[in-house]
């Protein structure tokens, strides 16, 4: 099922984690000598003053200086290299935190023979190279990657310290995991398309986190054997690093970063479609906040899913408010109620205020006198609010739950998803949802399965993995919309692929087409993010450009041209 462990990162939990006996460190660039020190184990002190002499003088404050930033620097870098963790730790602004994840380096993920080299810094950053040694038993290999460091002023007594996150022990550790070495847990696995050719993250890379899911699923199902590798072990507090334990979304999988020997990899088929998973690729190269999703409408399968920033999976674990193309719920709910109508009159006023808000339309438009067709087309944001007044807190609940199976927690995907969020909601923030903004949350998978409920005629819980291969059960919706009402919102999606917002993204999509735009609006950003979900023939398909804009010029052309590639 769509995990729910949370995601959110926290600075302050941590678990132990890190390096071996340390040879050498080599500390150079801009204001660093170099420095070759061997041994060590011994404990280290922190010189900084004690906090009752601290009080007695004016803390610190102000920018750093470049001496500030480079001695800090030196001073953890030159401790952790000699193995005096202590000392490394108390160069932090979390000693504690530190020294249990500097500990494990040495002690479980079994790092000896480290060298550090520091780069020329930028401000208070300072990158820094490291090319160790991993030794399990009789197996050894070299390790090397690059990794960085923040110096800042420690609360209280202005001290420069360096700002502690797991990331500096390695780029890929979030706060709360660890480094180990060791049998792995879990066997590797021969991911397949739908053709039986080998998945690969260098074939297609952004899967690479979805294969690492794939393996946390099914490594021991597959019929593999393990072997001996360096790999992150996600802590609880592991997630996207954006707030998504609040928010919901979903677990990150446990990832590979050496092999000291290879096991032996069990074969998994996927849905996936080889020339739409390149296609997909494709649209999102170079598009860092894209991600995209293609389904199969009549049974759910995934055929392709992309991430334009490989780091994280946000067409899956994505929790993102989805705007305006979450009126194609809302529509639904509408006319089920008998409160709107594909070709009646439907106010679209420039304002509407409920809740103590003051809602309005982009760029304050109004429709006088026209249709709820007009007002869907245009993504009237009045049209839909000015109904809030007759609704009941947990409608839209109610209605994306029972209708396009959301907000159940119980997708069984394959690999860890967010299912979606509709929370019930009151007053304000109840009319925000109405619209995609509030509290609702959703990403591309959830809102190509909502193009696909609409196209079926029926909620297919989406799939990477057959559920014939572990015999687990699919997701269900309670019921189904009426005849009227489908034909009603096809119509409506239809019309705007034609002739409303979507219409310049969907030119030349030819056949049976409909589709919806989305801006949603996100706090601390210049742009919003631009969504767009649509359907063609049995393909339904979504994606959004976080930061991209009006959803018909950004993630518009991506999911039009997945449709098109699908034939």
């Amino acid at each position: 099922m769509g995990s729910r462990r949370g995601a959110a990162t926290e600075r302050r939990r941590t678990k132990p984690a890190v390096i071996g006996s340390v040879a050498a460190v080599v500390v150079a660039g801009a204001g660093f000598g170099a420095y070759a020190m061997y041994g060590g184990g011994a404990d280290g002190e922190d010189t900084a003053r004690t906090k009752s002499a601290a009080a007695e003088e004016k803390a610190k404050s102000g920018p750093l200086t470049a001496a500030e930033v480079t001695s800090t620097a030196q001073r953890f870098l030159t401790a952790w290299q000699r193995g005096d963790v202590s000392g490394a730790a108390a160069a932090t602004d979390d000693a504690a935190a530190a020294k249990a994840l500097l500990t494990g380096y040495t002690k479980d993920a079994r790092v000896k023979d480290a060298t550090f080299t520091a780069g020329t810094p930028a401000g208070e950053k300072v990158p820094f190279s490291v090319k160790a040694t991993v030794a399990y038993e009789k197996a050894t290999e070299p390790l090397a990657y690059d990794s960085a460091l923040t110096v800042v002023r420690r609360d209280g007594d202005g001290e420069p310290r360096v700002d502690w996150h797991a990331a500096v022990v390695h780029p890929e550790l979030r706060d709360g995991d660890k480094l180990v070495t060791g049998k792995a847990g879990d066997p590797p696995v021969k991911a397949l398309d739908r053709d039986g050719a080998e998945i690969t993250a260098a074939k297609y890379p952004s899967l690479g986190t979805v294969l690492d899911g794939l393996r946390d699923k099914y490594g021991k199902k597959a019929g593999g054997t393990p072997g001996v590798e360096l790999r992150v072990v996600r802590g609880e507090a592991a997630g996207d690093g954006k707030g998504s334990k609040e928010s919901g979304a979903g677990e990150v999988a446990d990832k590979t970063l050496l092999e000291l020997s290879k096991g032996t990899p069990g074969t998994l088929k996927t849905t996936l479609d080889p020339a739409l998973q390149a296609a997909a690729e494709k649209q999102v190269d170079g598009k860092k906040g894209a991600s995209v999703v293609l389904l199969r409408a009549s049974t759910g399968e995934v055929l392709a899913v992309a991430n334009g920033g490989h780091g994280f999976n946000t067409a899956f674990l994505g929790s993102l408010a989805p705007g305006s193309t979450m009126k194609v719920i809302t529509a639904s709910m509408l006319l089920e109620k008998d409160l709107a109508s594909v070709n009646e009159k439907h106010p679209c006023p420039k304002f509407f205020s409920y809740g103590g808000w003051k809602f309005q339309n982009d760029d304050k438009f109004e429709i006088k006198d026209g249709t709820f067709k007009a007002s869907f087309a245009r993504s009237c944001n009045t049209a839909f609010i000015s109904q809030a007044p007759e609704l009941k807190d947990d409608d839209l609940t109610r209605q994306a739950k029972e209708v396009f199976g959301l907000s159940m927690n119980n997708w069984s995907v394959g690999v860890s998803t967010f299912d979606g969020r509709v929370p019930v909601e009151s007053k304000a923030q109840m009319a925000a949802s109405l619209i995609g903004q509030g509290g609702v949350r959703m990403n591309p998978l959830n809102m190509a399965s909502v193009s696909a409920t609409v196209k079926s005629g029926s909620f297919h819980q989406p799939y990477l993995v057959a559920p014939s291969v572990d015999g687990r059960a699919l997701a269900t919706a309670s019921r189904t919309m009426s005849g009227e009402t489908l034909g009603a919102l096809r119509e409506l999606m239809s019309y705007t692929a034609a002739s409303g917002t979507a219409a310049e993204a969907m030119a030349g999509v030819s056949g049976d087409v409909g589709a919806k735009t989305g801006s949603a609006e996100v706090d601390g950003q210049e742009k919003p993010n631009g969504w767009f979900t649509a359907y063609r023939g049995d393909l339904a398909a979504a994606g959004v450009v976080q930061q991209g804009g009006h959803g018909g010029d950004t993630a518009g052309p991506m999911v039009a041209a997945l449709l098109k590639a699908g034939g």
